[in-house]
């Protein structure tokens, strides 16, 4: 199949539609306020292929063109968009990062000289179900569902995984289950994940503190916006298993199905306590931000996304009306770096302006966005 260049403006007008639900009396929806979305994601790797670690560029080439056909017929959400790193643009690659799609491995931001032959991601036009190939492992299935509704996002990478099972010879065996590039994921390949907004717990930090612990005491790892190796931006945070050996898909889904219902008690529990103990300070700290938000003539990322934290949070304690939650949680996505680029260069995608020019930019899009787009929930 050919490549099929992405029109990089469209593609950063059209939010993936994960990142927006949530609502709606859709499954996991009555935890949304928290619960951004809930992540499965399976390690496969192919027999006669060495791990991605030791595989040669023409090995990883070979293994990349071996395994196409069998996502493009798979046809996620429908049809499959295929991907070659190697074709993917700067600020592509950028934009494949902030919706979730790839990781940092399989395109480095600070990419040196060429992109490694044979990486590639397949995905639909959801983007609820995609593939890495030839990240750390040479399939990376990762299905990804709105809400806490994790049954949803595992039987879709389930299904997606059967599927491929049946035409690739995946490296299994009886003692030890899914061979990975990484002892850790060794067994089931699964990492299950959920990324949380808290931006109460956020306010109170010792609090904060708490839940990490809870996390780490149940053997669970707590990332930033981007997962490994990322920091938290905007009160997001991602909480995922760490082990995978000896343990059936169903045990590892029980430490998050336990843990993740008690830190969204908490969260909504810190956000009353607040409202009810220093309600003036705290629709101030809003509104403020609300209006940097509006007025702002330049801002960073991180600052961005820390003043539409702060909105969200006050949307959802019903201190703001007027602000559209669909709009800012496309704002999330559009003030990154990539997607911004995207969207202030129409005829010029590619280009890259420096630091200065984009925290103008960001602040025009975000000064435009809020003018245009009160409606919606």
């Amino acid at each position: 199949m050919d490549y099929t260049p992405i029109d990089l403006h469209d593609f950063a007008e059209r939010v993936s539609s994960w990142m927006t639900a949530g609502s709606g009396g859709a499954a996991g929806a009555e935890s949304s306020d928290v619960v951004v979305s809930c992540r499965v994601r399976l390690a496969r790797n192919l027999r006669g292929f060495p791990f991605c670690s030791r595989l040669a560029p023409e090995r990883a080439r070979e293994l990349a063109q071996l395994v196409e056909p069998h996502l493009i017929a798979a046809a996620l959400d429908g049809e499959t968009r295929w991907v070659p790193m190697e074709k993917a643009g700067p600020v592509l690659r950028m934009m494949l990062r902030e919706r979730h799609l790839i990781s940092s491995d399989l395109a480095p931001e600070n990419e040196a000289g060429e992109t490694p032959p044979g990486r590639a991601v397949a995905f639909g036009e959801t983007e609820r179900l995609s593939v890495m190939v030839n990240e750390e492992d040479h399939l990376r299935i990762q299905s990804v569902a709105p809400g806490f509704d994790f049954d949803g996002a595992f039987a879709a990478a389930e299904t997606l995984d059967r599927f491929l099972e049946t035409r690739l010879p995946l490296a299994f065996t009886e003692k030890l289950g899914y061979l990975t590039g990484c002892p850790t994921n060794v067994g089931t390949g699964l990492r299950a994940s959920v990324m949380l907004h808290l931006p109460g717990l956020g306010l109170v930090r010792s609090e904060l503190e708490k839940v990490f612990a809870a996390a780490e005491r149940t053997g669970l790892a707590v990332r930033g916006l981007h997962g490994e190796g990322s920091r938290a931006v905007g009160d997001f945070y991602q909480i995922s298993n760490q082990v995978t050996l000896g343990r059936s898909e169903a045990s590892l889904m029980e430490d998050l199905h336990a843990l993740v219902p008690v830190i969204v008690n908490f969260e909504r529990k810190v956000r009353s306590a607040l409202f009810d103990d220093q309600p003036a300070a705290l629709k101030d700290r809003i509104s403020r931000s609300l209006g940097v938000l509006r007025t702002s003539r330049s801002l960073g990322t991180e600052a961005a996304l820390g003043h539409i934290s702060t909105v969200r949070l006050g949307r959802y304690l019903g201190i703001l009306d007027a602000t559209s939650m669909r709009v800012l949680n496309e704002l999330g996505v559009q003030v990154q770096k990539g997607h911004l680029l995207a969207l202030s260069r129409e005829n010029k995608p590619e280009s890259l302006p420096g630091a200065s020019e984009r925290d103008s930019l960001r602040a025009g899009w975000i000064r435009s966005r809020l003018a245009g787009g009160s409606g919606g929930k």
